[in-house]
């Protein structure tokens, strides 16, 4: 299963792409495919194929311990509607999508009550990475690039809500693990950081230096 899912992750990516796992990457470039760490709890972000019992009913994300569950992998996407080439550097303020690899639904945030602490609910959501505007997420650093290891948040472009963990833990049947709410307010739950994945090298190493025209990056969204 882990070697299929690995071969699914390298076919997805194009054969002109060039892709590192080594640390030599100092920024995280779009259709990167990662895994992000809240600082505070240590815990990964993930996903599976299990449905909340209440709220809105779409796929549950949680936060995990482990550390090779392949259903922890994201890919950085460009918001809707937008392209962001891969290989380029995301910008500290840009507005992003994170698809989940195994499923291919999108991150997501609404005003329906996350489950155990009645804050902002997070899912998974759409289809085939084709979702909707509550898929968007702000990526707030306070560089011009967001940096690998470096510790950001990520606000929700339609709740105002940061991506955030509370500390409460579901039981059956997905016992242990810990609930991925949106909180209202900055704070040190709501810090992550990367860890494992595939990172897309930038084509050029001069793109980021160069006065290219972002139109995946709408700098009203800074905070």
């Amino acid at each position: 299963m882990v070697a299929y899912f690995w071969a699914g992750v390298w076919l997805f990516l194009t054969v002109s792409t060039s892709v590192s796992e080594a640390s030599d990457l100092d920024y995280v470039t779009c259709g990167t495919v990662l895994k992000l760490v809240n600082t505070r709890s240590d815990v990964r972000l993930h996903s599976h194929d299990v449905k909340y019992g209440s709220g809105s009913g779409q796929q549950s994300v949680t936060g995990v311990h482990s550390t090779d569950d392949h259903n922890s992998y994201w890919q950085v996407n460009a918001k809707q509607g937008v392209q962001c080439p891969r290989g380029r550097p995301v910008k500290c303020g840009q507005t992003v999508r994170f698809m989940h690899l195994q499923t291919r639904k999108n991150l997501h945030s609404h005003h329906f009550n996350s489950p155990l602490s009645n804050n902002y609910e997070v899912s998974a959501f759409g289809e085939d990475g084709v979702g909707d505007e509550g898929d968007n997420w702000v990526v707030t650093c306070n560089d011009m690039y967001w940096e690998r290891d470096a510790k950001v948040r990520f606000k929700h472009s339609a709740t105002g809500g940061y991506l955030h963990v509370t500390g409460d833990t579901f039981g059956r049947p997905i016992h242990g693990q810990s609930e991925i709410c949106a909180y209202p307010n900055p704070n040190d739950f709501n810090y992550w950081t990367t860890a494992e994945g595939v990172y897309i090298r930038p084509q050029e190493d001069t793109d980021k230096r160069n006065g290219d025209s972002d139109d995946d990056y709408d700098g009203h969204d800074e905070l």
